[in-house]
């Protein structure tokens, strides 16, 4: 299923993040050359050190705002595929360090695509935004790529931006180059090793261990919610696909089916089921910035121009976050988890038809 990608070079942007650690380990499993450049995790737990995702690959800290540093790795390590994860990738965030996200969300893609312009290796980029990126009118049913980009709150319209430069720097210089490019904008994802702030998984399991009720702040807003792995295969098929054809490359949605766009609140009975142990959770508002109540991603183009499919609906991917984390406080190997998921994963993928 990954073949495509032994021996390629591959330089994945934000590489010590949630994200990233997991795109890493997949890369890593498929025999890909994998370049990592990235600021250090701000998390005092991470799972970038957790599951040493830094052993194999060669791993660089810098700033994706420095476009010196940037293009010291391009010329160094001269890539053939280009993943950009690296971001400021918290709505609450961007409320209060509005500058800061702009400046990594939009003049990092500048930087990044600015270093793809000069590289002579470089063939296939895929430019990571976020569901967010549409300008949220609050429809009960799914966004299609073809919606207006107008993200309201700086991080998610900062990411509009993103997808603009992208477009911009398509057009302008990478179609005459034949350096394929594309977007991918995902739902919210959850998995093993996320401990971030402000999002309801990792909320849901620092209260589990504490054995506190979770607060749960808006029960009745409506996500597509996903395993981390089922949108980062979706990645590796864009690239993949567009470096064998260029007419595929394009923006992406990469979400759940409908079945799987659960609320907040169904998303927290769930993990209470799972985590067991008495786990329970009650609403309570916390009068925080503004946040959407209803977002849905229409997954159509890349299920049919791609063939793309969904995996691990809700139930598995909760079902899968929960063994990690529970794995984690026994003292398991968290690395070895994570390549078991993957392993598994892929086997189940390749059952569908």
């Amino acid at each position: 299923m990954l073949e495509f990608y032994k021996g390629k070079k591959v330089l994945v942007t934000g590489h010590t993040g949630f994200k990233g650690s997991w795109l890493c380990t997949i890369l890593k499993m498929a025999g890909a050359e994998v370049i990592g450049y990235s600021l250090p995790s701000s998390e005092i737990k991470n799972l970038f050190e957790i599951a040493n995702i830094a052993e194999g690959m060669i791993s660089c800290n810098g700033d994706i705002r420095n476009i010196s540093g940037l293009e010291k790795i391009f010329l160094e390590y001269q890539p053939e595929i280009v993943f950009h994860l690296a971001a400021q990738p918290l709505v609450r965030e961007s409320y209060i360090n509005p500058v800061y996200t702009y400046e990594t969300n939009v003049l990092g893609t500048v930087n990044l695509l600015e270093c793809v312009r000069k590289s002579k290796t470089v063939r296939s980029v895929l430019n990571v935004t976020t569901d967010k990126v549409y300008e949220n009118k609050e429809w009960e049913w799914g966004y299609r790529e073809n919606e207006n980009l107008n993200g309201y709150d700086p991080y998610s319209n900062s990411k509009s931006c993103s997808e603009l430069v992208t477009s911009s720097y398509q057009k302008s210089f990478l179609n005459e180059r034949d350096i394929r490019v594309s977007t991918a904008r995902a739902g919210n994802v959850i998995g093993g090793g996320d401990f971030s702030k402000d999002r309801i998984i990792p909320d849901c399991i620092r209260a589990a261990e504490e054995e506190k009720t979770i607060i749960v702040r808006n029960p009745y807003a409506v996500r597509p919610f996903q395993h981390v792995i089922e949108p980062l295969m979706a990645y590796l098929l864009i690239s993949e696909k567009q470096w064998e054809d260029a007419s595929v490359q394009g923006n992406y949605n990469v979400g759940p089916d409908e079945k799987d766009c659960v609320t907040v609140g169904k998303l927290t009975d769930i993990f209470c089921t799972k985590w067991g142990d008495y786990c329970s959770w009650a609403s309570q508002q916390d009068q925080g910035p503004h946040e959407a109540t209803y977002l849905r991603l229409d997954c159509s183009k890349i299920k049919q121009r791609l063939s793309w499919k969904s995996v691990w609906g809700i139930e598995e991917a909760i079902d899968q976050t929960v063994k990690w984390h529970k794995a984690y406080l026994d003292g398991g190997d968290s690395k070895e988890v994570m390549e078991q998921q993957i392993n598994q994963y892929i086997k189940e993928s390749i059952q569908i038809v």
